[in-house]
């Protein structure tokens, strides 16, 4: 996989192994990340990875200009590959190695645009969503395959993309 914009822009970043993850499609970034640009300033803008998988759409918001990124990943394999591309990219995003849904609910910091794309059918998108009320101060992105409840949020846009729908929520 390759960043797809910015300053790191054509730089490769490893996938885990795929059973493991899955990793967002460069199409998908993109689109995500062209969106976002159209709805907030990245400059001085903090961006959140939930469920990280490769780290990479953290790695493309510090490339895109969000002043701090954070990743969060809980597979030991998957965090060893997660540290190894980090180690290649200057400034590199902070890696949090936990559960997602405990790690958001006492992170001290407040984060622009959450990006939350965990495993499909684990049944915890509406528990990931109350997760990060309490650190949103912006944009919360729902990349997801079935019916969610948004109680809470409103809907600012959504986007299929074969199959997985991405939606971007703002906290009521």
């Amino acid at each position: 996989m390759n960043i797809t914009a910015g300053k790191f822009k054509g730089r490769k970043v490893s996938a885990p192994y795929e059973q493991l993850t899955r990793p967002t499609l460069s199409k998908v970034r993109m689109s995500v990340f062209n969106t976002l640009q159209s709805m907030i300033e990245f400059d001085g803008a903090g961006f959140l990875d939930m469920f990280a998988g490769s780290g990479i759409m953290a790695l493309e918001a510090l490339s895109r200009g969000f002043s701090y990124a954070a990743a969060i990943e809980k597979h030991p394999k998957v965090i060893r590959v997660i540290k190894s591309n980090y180690k290649n990219f200057s400034p590199a995003p902070l890696l949090i190695h936990g559960d997602s849904l405990k790690a958001a609910e006492v992170l001290d910091r407040k984060f622009d645009v959450i990006y939350i794309d965990p495993p499909y059918y684990a049944g915890v998108y509406e528990a990931a969503l109350e997760a990060v009320k309490s650190i949103a101060c912006g944009i919360v992105i729902l990349e997801h395959v079935t019916e969610v409840d948004f109680s809470g949020f409103d809907i600012l846009k959504q986007k299929e993309y074969g199959g997985k729908v991405i939606t971007y929520l703002k906290a009521e």
